[in-house]
């Protein structure tokens, strides 16, 4: 994979950049690759008119068409919000049972039974 790198980047543009990356719970390189993918994708739609399904739409480029990995599960790192990883988390994991009855009070039972 290719890269990119830019020289004698202005101090306050180089800072703003560092608060944009924070304020999107990313890293410099991840916000940067946000940028220059949402800048391709969006010159990109326009040549061809937007259409909506465009191989080069901003989400399809984060979403992994980019090379960086095989399909919308993978993502450029660190391109992901803090709510997107959160709901992942949650549909991949069982939630706990609720309203049945506490482990020590089923041990005291059982012991009392005997």
């Amino acid at each position: 994979m290719p890269t990119l790198s830019i020289k004698d980047v202005p101090e306050p543009v180089a800072q703003a950049l560092r608060e944009r990356a924070r304020r999107h719970h990313r890293s410099l390189q991840g916000e940067l690759m946000a940028l220059v993918c949402e800048a391709v994708a969006a010159e990109h739609d326009a040549s061809l008119g937007n259409q909506p399904a465009s191989p080069l739409s901003a989400s399809a480029v984060r979403g992994g068409l980019a090379g960086r990995g095989a399909g919308p599960a993978s993502s450029a790192a660190g391109s992901k919000s803090i709510e997107q990883i959160a709901r992942e988390h949650a549909v991949r994991r069982a939630r706990p049972a609720r309203g049945g009855p506490i482990g020590g009070a089923q041990v005291r039972a059982d012991r009392d039974s005997r």
